[in-house]
């Protein structure tokens, strides 16, 4: 048994938080090495360089929070973590600087506006993920809001479900560009419509499961499923109890559940799920996958609800700061507006605007740092947490991807999106197997012995139809001449691409040679 069973066979996660609330009297010399570990469970990391300060992480499914909410998080960021909070790739916000005597006032904090922490960290169900439109777009399939809830309500707290072999990852969504990521999550739970043999249309759900990126990508299956509303949770149970009953508990690189159903086979798995639930599905039907991987949604936009509108904008890299926040909640609470919505590109919404506010608010925004008239090339920019609280990370990051992107702004003229995401290791918190260009952290030696950052550049990633990971075309490219490769790459894009073709066809249409040397060779003149 190695040795994180170990611990959650001795004490269960979700069984740490009285814990939790005694160290923050008795202080962090007092915790112990394994519950370090089952503080997971509550959104709590140690934070590098692991001396006494905590990341914490808050769940917000679907990424959809009220006024009180978001000033909860503001309070928080700016009582106990030093104004800093960050938007993630699963639609949280996660604090750094956080001791161990702040968490009983946090943990009262949230609960009073209904967040919780339970289940952001740990080998657990996590965050539900969903569209930021949910409810508000006027082309969704379905409002998967209440479908979102009803899962996350189930799950949480529930010790069938608190010993998974691995950390696990689910989204429920409705909008027509699969803007939650389906491909990449454990579920990922589409919203569709058929015909049935009546006439009469249904709208139900398309499922896929074994997602996940980190070292080793895999793209989701779908099943052979038509599944109905009313279906759903039972679905969702029967996938998560063949995960924890089959998953591999003796090698943690190999726990996730891609790798049980790349080990049975998808029709195998469908067997196992189809034994375990209480109907026989429908088989599914062949439908269509958006042809555009870019799933952002940024800028002004009518809401389906009339006289409404809603404010997508770029935070980049997901960070944000106290002042911000507060201004956002400040701007909600005045006029009256609906939700601030978090997303996957790591950015913000505020729904429910009447369109005679737009504009002033739009502006508001803008002038706060939350940029809607955001350029092509930072509303689709992504960035993990990197060497400055990541005990994994190897590269800082989001410094990074601020020189880059402000760089591409000023010195090439993109008329359609190309996604930069970022990563300061290998395991893909920023995404970046699915990038346009992709950027994976590494070491290079210099001549006098020491090390330099850099990055691995690779190209080509996508979601929808035929989705792919990216590939590899030039290593070890140090981390301060990064600007100049993609400023030379794009502008190669802009001058040779042929007629509607957008970045994913043009790397498809070139040789791994002619794209590095696209980089390397106006490179050298820049330098």
């Amino acid at each position: 048994m190695n040795q994180s069973e170990r611990i959650k066979l001795e004490k269960d996660g979700l069984d740490v938080f009285e814990d939790i609330l005694n160290y923050a009297n008795a202080g962090f010399e007092a915790i112990s090495e394994d519950d370090f570990t089952r503080m997971r469970w509550y959104g709590i990391y140690q934070q590098k360089p692991n001396v006494g300060h905590f990341m914490l992480r808050v769940k917000v499914p679907g990424g959809a929070l009220s006024a009180s909410q978001a000033k909860a998080i503001a309070d928080i960021s700016h009582l106990y973590g030093r104004d800093i909070v960050d938007v993630t790739t699963r639609q949280n916000f996660q604090f750094h600087w956080i001791e161990i005597q702040n968490f009983p006032d946090i943990f009262d904090r949230l609960n009073r506006v209904g967040l919780t922490t339970q289940g952001a960290c740990g080998d657990i169900f996590r965050n539900v993920t969903g569209c930021p439109l949910a409810g508000i777009d006027p082309a969704e399939v379905l409002d998967c809001s209440p479908f979102i809830q009803q899962i996350q309500h189930y799950f949480l707290d529930n010790k069938e479900f608190s010993n998974l072999p691995r950390k696990y990852k689910t989204s429920i969504a409705g909008c027509p560009s699969h803007c939650s990521q389906p491909e990449i999550n454990d579920i990922g739970a589409t919203a569709v419509k058929r015909i049935r043999p009546s006439g009469l249309e249904e709208i139900g759900f398309q499922v896929r499961v074994g997602g996940g990126l980190s070292a080793r990508p895999f793209l989701a299956k779908r099943l052979n499923m038509f599944i109905s509303q009313e279906q759903l949770l039972d679905v969702f149970i029967a996938i998560t109890t063949i995960f924890r009953d089959f998953g591999n508990r003796e090698n943690r690189k190999k726990a996730r559940l891609k790798f049980l159903v790349d080990e049975w086979g998808v029709e195998r798995f469908e067997e196992e799920l189809k034994s375990r639930l209480p109907f026989r599905p429908d088989q599914a039907e062949e439908w269509p996958e958006p042809t555009k991987s870019f799933r952002d949604h940024i800028g002004i936009h009518p809401q389906k609800q009339e006289g409404l509108n809603w404010i997508g904008s770029a935070v980049l890299g997901g960070r944000l700061n106290s002042a911000q926040l507060y201004k956002v909640v400040a701007l909600m609470e005045e006029n009256n507006l609906g939700l601030l919505r978090t997303t996957n590109q790591q950015n913000l919404l505020v729904t429910d605007i009447p369109t005679a506010k737009v504009d002033s608010i739009a502006k508001q925004l803008q002038t706060n740092q939350l940029i809607n008239a955001a350029s092509f090339v930072r509303r689709g920019s992504v960035a993990c947490t990197g060497t400055e609280f990541c005990n994994l990370a190897i590269t800082e990051t989001k410094k990074l991807l601020t020189e880059i992107v402000e760089h591409i702004e000023g010195s090439v003229q993109l008329d359609e999106p190309v996604r930069i995401n970022l990563n300061g290791c290998p395991n893909s918190c920023g995404q970046h197997h699915v990038g346009d260009i992709g950027l994976q952290g590494c070491l290079v030696k210099n001549p006098d012995g020491t090390s330099s950052e850099a990055y691995d550049i690779s190209l080509g990633g996508r979601l929808g139809a035929n989705a792919r990971f990216v590939k590899p075309i030039w290593r070890r490219v140090k981390a301060e001449d990064l600007k100049f490769a993609i400023e030379a790459l794009l502008t190669e894009f802009i001058g040779r691409r042929d007629s509607e073709e957008d970045f994913s066809d043009f790397v498809d249409r070139h040789s791994d040679e002619d794209l590095a040397g696209f980089m390397k060779n106006a490179f050298e003149v820049a330098l």
